[in-house]
């Protein structure tokens, strides 16, 4: 099996294009767009005059709106400064009312005064008639004050009794109350006083039980300790004494030994 043959042709690009010839171009060149139409100077002249035209008109328009938006303005402000005029108008004639009337008063004093100053004299007798009769109402008024001022009084001392009593009712309440309290604070305190007791009573019965159980099981112990030490000591003075023995017997046998020796020997 032999391999492909995968080889292709080499052709020069720029042979080929002169080959081809001159392409056909689709769309406008560089030497139609610099040789396109232009206007003329007058003709441009024309347009930008039109423009200009089309500006005006609308400031024209703006113009006219300012000058009614102007006009309602001052008309708004000649109302505004029509009633503000008015109402100055009416605080000077108040003003010039009052000054009037003071000054009424002022001269009716001073005329009373003057006329006062001259039948001083001869309305000495009268006068004294007068002052009888002014003092007279004026212990009426006082009369009249001093009566209101008892009731007032009274009104507010009964209100002070029915706050009183009715306090004191309250205070009668409570302190039921507050007994009634203390007298169930007391029986539970007894009744736990005697539960605290009787149980430790029962503590203290148990525990002297408890102690002489203790006590009797320590003095049995007490007895055994003495009981097997006594015994070990018996048992060591046993063991001792059996020593003792073996030892002299031993020493008998050597001599018994060593006498039948010498008795063979001779």
């Amino acid at each position: 099996m032999g391999k492909r043959d995968n080889r292709v042709a080499y052709i020069n690009p720029i042979a080929a294009a002169r080959a081809r010839g001159p392409s056909q171009n689709a769309g406008p060149s560089i030497q139609d767009y610099l040789s396109r139409p232009r206007p003329t100077w007058e003709e441009l002249k024309e347009q930008l005059e039109k423009k200009k035209k089309g500006s005006r008109a609308l400031a024209d328009f703006e113009d006219k709106m300012n000058d009614k938006w102007r006009k309602e303005l001052a008309k708004n402000r000649e109302k505004l400064l029509g009633l503000s005029e008015k109402d100055k108008e009416k605080d000077k004639k108040i003003t010039d009312k009052e000054k009037e009337e003071k000054k009424e008063k002022k001269e009716k004093k001073k005329k009373e005064k003057k006329k006062s100053s001259r039948h001083s004299s001869s309305s000495s007798s009268s006068s004294s008639s007068d002052s009888s009769s002014s003092s007279s109402s004026e212990f009426e008024e006082e009369e009249e004050k001093k009566s209101i001022k008892k009731k007032r009084k009274r009104k507010k001392s009964s209100v002070k009794r029915a706050s009183d009593g009715s306090d004191e009712e309250s205070d009668a309440d409570s302190k039921k109350k507050k007994r009634i309290k203390e007298e169930v604070d007391k029986d539970k305190d007894d009744k736990f006083r005697k539960r605290k007791r009787k149980a430790e009573r029962s503590y203290k019965d148990s525990s002297s039980e408890s102690t002489a159980d203790s006590e009797g099981e320590e003095a049995e112990a007490k007895k055994k300790k003495r009981s097997s030490e006594e015994k070990e000591k018996i048992t060591d003075k046993s063991k001792k004494k059996r020593k003792k023995k073996h030892k002299k017997h031993g020493r008998k046998k050597k001599k018994k030994a060593a006498s039948h020796s010498d008795s063979e020997l001779d």
